[in-house]
């Protein structure tokens, strides 16, 4: 589901070009999960961003679900984006104003002609992370654990063959992590995505099936 390939993202600055990956490889197939660590500034969220189609780069190959994403028009890519990939935040970032249940809608808005039937997901969804007594409250009146149950929910209510998360459990507390960490290893099993966490907690990324370190522009496996 993902192939990357001497992946190169350089910035200008100042003081001239910054390099901030440079040559990265990765490959996550279907079903597979993979941890993302390394020191603040390393490139982590950089990486996310372009596998996520919201970053471009400089250079490199780059192939999702099969295609290279950035040929694509605008509203191509929009598409495959909205298809392809779910996206979990460390902010959980839920519209306050809706319910539970519409905003884990939200993605199914523009594109999806049977609402009954995304409707009907969203509520296996919710059951699914332990939510079906909530659908009807305001992210106000939730935990932050539920908040994120939520917010992976609403990642996943169109399908999606790839799913990126960035520090997803950065602001709970530890029992709390454990908990939406299950949720995460169970619903990606289920559902068959490719995985990509980036996160700070050793104890988190060990739940999945490699350990990468990204340390001055390149990816290497680390041992569990």
């Amino acid at each position: 589901m993902i192939v990357v390939e001497n992946l190169i993202k350089e910035f200008e600055t100042r003081s001239g070009v910054l390099r901030v990956l440079d040559g990265v490889n990765l490959t996550v197939e279907r079903g597979e999960s993979a941890a993302v660590m390394g020191p603040s500034g390393s490139g982590k969220s950089t990486l996310l961003h372009i596998l996520g189609t919201l970053d471009t780069p400089t250079s490199g190959r780059v192939e999702l679900a099969g295609k290279d994403p950035f040929s694509l028009s605008p509203d191509g890519m929009a598409w495959f984006r909205n298809r392809e990939i779910g996206f979990v935040f460390q902010d959980h970032q839920l519209l306050p104003q809706c319910s539970v249940l519409e905003n884990v809608l939200i993605p199914t808005l523009v594109y999806d002609k049977n609402q009954a039937e995304s409707a009907a997901r969203a509520r296996g969804l919710l059951e699914r992370v332990g939510l079906s007594e909530r659908m009807h409250y305001r992210p106000a009146e939730l935990s932050g654990g539920e908040k994120q149950r939520v917010a992976i929910a609403r990642a996943l209510i169109r399908g999606p063959g790839i799913l990126l998360c960035d520090e997803p459990t950065g602001n709970l507390d530890q029992a709390t992590a454990d908990s939406v960490g299950d949720c995460f290893v169970e619903l990606q099993r289920e559902e068959k995505v490719a995985l990509v966490v980036v996160t700070h907690n050793p104890g988190f990324a060990r739940r999945f099936d490699r350990v990468l370190v990204l340390e001055k522009g390149q990816l290497a496996v680390q041992q569990k």
